[in-house]
C-alpha cells in the first residue's frame, strides 16, 4: 500500500508538489492553490499529533464502518469528500510559504515514522494505526494534487 513511510512516495509527492504554481487551477472543490497546501500542512500535523481535532459526531458511527473501505490501496479518495472543520482554510495564505512548510511537515512525517504518529483518534476515523496514517496521509495528499492538476 502506498503511504508516507516509504521514501520512494515521499519523493513523489514532493516531486508533484513542485509543479504547483500561484495560479494553479482546481479541476473540483472550492480551495485555492495556497488554502489547499495549508490544509495539507494542518493533516499532516493531525496525524502528527501537533493538531488534535475532536471527533465529529457521525465519525462515532460512521468512521470505524468506512474506515476500510477508505483507506484501501485501490480507490483514490472521492471528489469533494467531507472535511473536519478544523481543517477548513479561511482566507487567502502566502502559497510559498505553505508549500515550503508543507514540504518540512512531510519530512517531518516520514523521518518520524511509527513513533511519530499520534495516537489521538482521527476526527472521522476513530483510532489509526501508524500504518494507517501513513497510508491516509499519502491518499490525502495524493486527492489534492490530482485537484490541482498534479
Amino acid at each position: 500500500m502506498k503511504n508516507m513511510f516509504d521514501v520512494a512516495r515521499v519523493e513523489e509527492i514532493k516531486g508533484r508538489l513542485a509543479l504547483l504554481r500561484p495560479e494553479s487551477e482546481r479541476q473540483w472543490g472550492k480551495m485555492s492553490v495556497a488554502q489547499m497546501l495549508k490544509h495539507c500542512c494542518i493533516g499532516i500535523e493531525t496525524a502528527t499529533g501537533d493538531c488534535k481535532p475532536p471527533r465529529v459526531a457521525i465519525g462515532w458511527v460512521l468512521g470505524p464502518l468506512v474506515k476500510s473501505m477508505a483507506i484501501r490501496e485501490d480507490e483514490p479518495m472521492r471528489k469533494n469528500s467531507p472535511t473536519a472543520p478544523v481543517l477548513i482554510v479561511v482566507g487567502e495564505p502566502d502559497f510559498g510559504v505553505e508549500r515550503e512548510r508543507l514540504v518540512g511537515l512531510i519530512d517531518k512525517f516520514a523521518e518520524g515514522g511509527a513513533a511519530g504518529c499520534t495516537t489521538h483518534p482521527h476526527a472521522f476515523f476513530g483510532k489509526l494505526r501508524p500504518e494507517e496514517w501513513a497510508a491516509l496521509m499519502y491518499k490525502h495528499l495524493d486527492h489534492h494534487l490530482r485537484q490541482f492538476g498534479v
